[in-house]
């Protein structure tokens, strides 16, 4: 377990995280999950310039018969633990897993599939409101919410702005780090495009979902029987392009955009509050 010392060790702390810009092994890497964290730790950390605290917003949704349905939560909690390790002045919260995915009555979006838990927009906001406060009065000054589904960008990213105003005068605030996701939309489609896959991009559960999940946990992904399929569609839950050529390595190229997208995005949001 990695301990954060008080502040006058402030540089040697940030030193070490910094130093952990890959995936390491996790009993190697220095601890940034808020949950494996004693009240005493994350109170030295905030002591040591632990100022900012990445909030991961995933969802339960069906991503086709082949990614299990915590795809985005897996998928957030990884690479929000790679961006706070970059960045080092930042631990990461509890994913949020609970998000709008359609209506129940009637069923709707993902939510006409088995598998899938859906909130109500307002119930939404609310829960971000409150997840935000929570951190606010602890001492963090910047609250960065990331998105890994597309669904409920909007309204994260409209409830950022609503919780900066009431936050007005507290030199606190909240942020939609919206990079993190319009990335895949764009610099990673183009990649994928230029190596010739432009058939199998969608946007949902195929090529670019499919290996994204390849290249943080494959034990998501029912590669086996996806290998074996015909070319999956709609009535499967996959929208557009074909998951079957899908690989790690392709994978790993979006990963890395999006880590690096994310981390861009939140410097430039501290140092304005420098």
């Amino acid at each position: 377990m990695f301990l954060f010392p008080g502040p006058k060790s402030r540089a040697a702390t940030l030193a070490l995280v910094l130093a952990c810009t890959t995936p390491v092994d996790a009993r190697a890497a220095p601890q940034v999950e808020f949950q494996r964290l004693t009240w005493t730790e994350i109170q030295n950390a905030i002591h040591a310039g632990y100022d900012t605290i990445i909030v991961p917003v995933g969802g339960t949704e069906q991503s086709g018969p082949y990614i299990a349905v915590g795809k985005h939560n897996v998928r957030a909690q990884a690479l929000a633990d790679q961006i706070a390790r970059t960045l080092g002045n930042t631990l990461v919260a509890p994913v949020i897993a609970y998000v709008p995915e359609g209506g129940t009555s009637p069923r709707t979006s993902h939510m006409r599939f088995p598998g899938t838990i859906s909130v109500t927009p307002a119930v939404f906001s609310g829960l971000l409101h409150s997840v935000a406060e929570s951190f606010r009065v602890q001492g963090f000054r910047l609250v960065a919410f990331i998105g890994d589904h597309g669904g409920y960008r909007a309204e994260m990213c409209r409830t950022a702005e609503d919780i900066n105003r009431s936050w007005a005068r507290t030199g606190a605030r909240a942020a939609c780090i919206d990079d993190y996701y319009t990335v895949i939309s764009g610099a990673y489609d183009q990649a994928l495009r230029a190596r010739g896959l432009a058939a199998d991009v969608g946007t949902h559960a195929e090529l670019s979902d499919t290996s994204l999940m390849l290249a943080v946990d494959p034990s998501m992904v029912r590669t086996e029987a996806l290998r074996a399929a015909p070319k999956p569609g709609p009535a499967d839950g996959v929208y557009g392009g074909d998951p079957r050529p899908s690989t790690a390595e392709l994978g790993q190229i979006g990963v890395t955009m999006q880590i690096k997208a994310a981390v861009a995005e939140i410097r430039k949001l501290q140092s304005q509050g420098d």
